[in-house]
């Protein structure tokens, strides 16, 4: 098997395109949504915490469904693409539904719709992802891809961050004009983009032959040590921003006194951070490893993530350094996990001759969700603690606190001690490259060998010749 050529910069651009509206839509669903649908919408805590956590747990089950599917798919369009045009209807609808919703909607609204799209957001993340897996066999290059498409994450975040305050000053929009905005950003750049990836980037051919690809395959990879130990990483560095997200607006609101229109533009600070930082580790990766660097990026996050608790009250210089600070290792989990996982596809094609890349994608993704999951499941253990959305007490804000400050850096510091011991480095992979590309071209030379004689018409005997 021939090393797959360096992809140029503008083709990288071109497949990381639709991450922009993906991630206009992710974050809401994290940050914005759910804060919404309780404070403007009139939805309790309890209706709209568990509504997010059991739609998204039980999209997790949806996943390696998907991946084993995507896995068997043989199409002229390869094996991803298919799938992410597929998602354009579903996620269309529901952003729609969700983000132009009315005061007055109940608890059934919610529920179909977040399942509408959660499934549309799985078909779509799990193939794009699956399939910039696919586009280089390197160890290096593929940190390079995933490099990309972590910066168009993060694009795409801050540009829905923008539309609020942008809604604010042009229109003099109110906190619902924001999200209704956000709503439309994603519906209209979601088939351009697709669309764009899909005709620009390429998509190696698949292996012809299709293995079984469901339930059983995908729990014997979970059984894979270098997976049990990336999938506990990523869980951990996803859960933990993933809870400081969740809880952003009521800390900065009820701890730090700042309104919701300056902790919008707080956040987007955090997120043009985190685009500054997305270069710095597949550079970091590429001197010390990409375990090492995630390993870094997880002590990094913990420190600045506990500086809060000592900032002063109010958007201050010191409250914005720290979070720029604590912004920078926030594209490193996204893109060095993904990156990390194809390497581990190819530890699986070694041992078992079977590409399994759309389950193993489909293992991330759903580690994913679980962190997000638990992350909104966050606003049940808030009420428990005793907080109040609407009225403070001290010991509400004090689980406000220390939910938003100690929980994710201790997350934090557990990255770093499950992943520092990581196996599959650089001299490991190049190893499994090696062998790989050795069986495939023995692979080669023997159905060659095979097919020849079938391909060629016997030379004429010197009989026969004197005959003619």
């Amino acid at each position: 098997m021939s090393a797959a050529p360096r992809r140029s910069n503008a083709v990288l651009a071109a497949y990381a395109s639709p991450t922009l509206p993906l991630a206009g839509l992710g974050l809401p669903l994290v940050v914005y949504l759910p804060e919404y649908f309780v404070s403007d919408l009139g939805l309790s805590l309890s209706v709209v915490g568990t509504a997010f956590l059991l739609v998204r747990l039980a999209d997790i089950i949806l996943d390696p469904i998907l991946g084993g599917l995507m896995d068997r798919t043989r199409s002229p369009w390869g094996r991803f693409r298919p799938w992410l045009v597929a998602s354009l209807p579903l996620l269309m609808a529901s952003s729609y539904a969700l983000f132009m919703a009315k005061p007055g909607i109940g608890p059934v609204f919610l529920w179909a719709w977040l399942i509408v799209c959660y499934v549309g957001y799985s078909m779509a993340v799990l193939s794009h992802t699956a399939w910039g897996a696919v586009l280089s066999p390197d160890y290096q290059q593929r940190s390079r891809i995933y490099g990309f498409w972590s910066a168009g994450n993060v694009v795409g975040m801050i540009l829905v961050l923008l539309l609020p305050p942008l809604m604010a000053l042009v229109v003099k929009g109110d906190h619902a004009a924001g999200i209704q905005a956000m709503g439309w950003f994603i519906i209209a750049l979601l088939p351009v983009t697709a669309l764009l990836s899909g005709v620009v980037v390429g998509e190696p051919d698949a292996p012809s032959q299709r293995h079984a690809a469901g339930l059983k395959q995908y729990f014997d990879l979970l059984k894979r040590p270098t997976i049990q130990k990336l999938l506990v990483a990523d869980l951990l560095m996803g859960l933990a921003p993933g809870i400081g997200g969740a809880l952003f607006f009521f800390f900065f609101g009820r701890i730090k006194d700042i309104p919701k229109d300056q902790a919008g533009v707080l956040l987007l600070v955090y997120f043009v951070a985190a685009l500054v930082g997305a270069p710095l580790w597949p550079w970091l990766a590429k001197k010390v490893g990409k375990h090492r660097s995630l390993a870094i990026a997880g002590v990094t996050y913990a420190v600045f993530q506990l500086a809060p608790m000592i900032t002063p009250n109010g958007a201050n210089f010191f409250g914005v350094a720290v979070l720029v600070l604590a912004g920078l290792p926030y594209s490193a989990a996204p893109l060095l996990v993904r990156s990390m996982m194809a390497d581990i596809g190819d530890e699986e094609r070694l041992a078992t001759g079977v590409d399994r890349t759309g389950l193993l994608y489909a293992i991330v993704n759903g580690t994913v969700k679980l962190g997000y999951a638990l992350a909104i499941g966050v606003f049940l253990v808030l009420e428990k603690l005793g907080f109040d959305p609407k009225v403070p007490s001290a010991q509400g804000d004090a689980a406000l606190v220390t939910l938003y400050t100690v929980v994710p850096a201790a997350l934090g510091v557990l990255v770093c001690l499950v992943i520092v011991r990581y196996p599959l480095d650089a001299r490991r992979h190049a190893e499994i490259r090696a062998q790989l590309d050795a069986r495939d071209a023995a692979d080669d030379a023997a159905t060659a060998a095979d097919t020849s004689p079938h391909d060629r018409r016997p030379d004429p005997s010197p009989a026969s010749s004197a005959a003619e």
